[in-house]
C-alpha cells in the first residue's frame, strides 16, 4: 500500500510493510541489538518498530534483510508509541539509498541505484538484486 505524501517532502514513495530485520547500534555508548519490524520504507531509509529508543544520529546497521542483505545508516528519528515507554517508531536514514527490502515491483520513482539495476531481469540473475550489490561495487547507489 502507498502512503501518499507531498513530493516537495518527499524524494520518493514509501511502502507500509512489515519486513522483520535486525538493528544493531554501531555506537558504544547506546548499545542495542534486537529484532524489529519495518513498518514503511523507502530507498532512502524506513521507520521500523522497536523495544528501545536510539538517540538522533546514532550509526546503525540494519541486518537480516531480504535476500541475507544488510545496510548501514544512521537515526534520523525516535518517537514513542504509545505513554508506557515500552515501543517506539525509529526512522533510520540509509547512508547508500537502494532498493535493500526487496520490493519486486518498486514504484517508479524508486527507479534509481539499485532498484534500476535489479529491473527487467529474470530470477536469480547476477544483475538482480540483491546480487548485483556485490558485483557492482563501483557503481554509484544514489537516489534523489
Amino acid at each position: 500500500m502507498e502512503v501518499i505524501s507531498p513530493k516537495t517532502t518527499r524524494s520518493s514513495t514509501r511502502l507500509r510493510v512489515e519486513i522483520p530485520l535486525t538493528i544493531t547500534s554501531l555506537d558504544r555508548k547506546h548499545p542495542l541489538a534486537a529484532q524489529c519490524v519495518a513498518v514503511v520504507v523507502s530507498p532512502q531509509g524506513c521507520g521500523l518498530r522497536a523495544s528501545q529508543a536510539l538517540p538522533l544520529e546514532t550509526p546503525v546497521l540494519l541486518a537480516d534483510l531480504p535476500g541475507g542483505a544488510s545496510a548501514s545508516g544512521r537515526v534520523a528519528s525516535c518517537l514513542p508509541l504509545g505513554k508506557d515507554g515500552k515501543n517506539f517508531l525509529i526512522g533510520v536514514a540509509l547512508y547508500n539509498p537502494a532498493n535493500i527490502w526487496g520490493i519486486a515491483n518498486p514504484p517508479e520513482d524508486w527507479n534509481c541505484g539499485a532498484a534500476a539495476a535489479a529491473g527487467n531481469t529474470s530470477a536469480g540473475s547476477k544483475d538482480e538484486w540483491p546480487y548485483n550489490l556485490a558485483s557492482r561495487k563501483d557503481q554509484s547507489h544514489s537516489c534523489g
